[in-house]
């Protein structure tokens, strides 16, 4: 379980990373990213009704969840992330999700 210290919470801080924020994707994920005045990273994640019932959601946050936490290292401190989960992902292997997401955050770290 990825640390409460390490959530994204409030719909401020969610409607300010969107608003002033910047974002990659790909055909599994949006990410969201943005400098925060914190020695921390936080993350948020975002998966609409489109993706499917409670269940289905669930299961996809949980995973994201997951391999957030198995892949700290990822995680430059200082930086709000939200992830938005697309409709694709409902059917993408846990695999493949990992895949994507360690994929943005690489990108991420190219460009800064």
């Amino acid at each position: 379980m990825l640390k409460a210290c390490y959530r994204l919470k409030s719909p401020k801080d969610f409607r300010r990373t969107y608003q002033k924020g910047k974002f990659l994707t790909n055909p599994y994920l949006v990410v969201y990213y943005r400098k925060n005045r914190q020695n921390i990273y936080r993350i948020g994640f975002s998966v609409s009704k489109k993706i499917g019932k409670a269940v289905v959601r669930n299961r996809v946050k949980r995973r994201l969840r997951e391999i957030c936490r198995l892949n700290e290292s990822l995680f430059p401190s200082g930086w709000d992330f939200i992830f938005v989960a697309r409709v694709k992902i409902k059917d993408a292997s846990y695999q493949v999700m990992e895949k994507s997401l360690t994929g943005l955050m690489k990108r991420i770290r190219d460009i800064k």
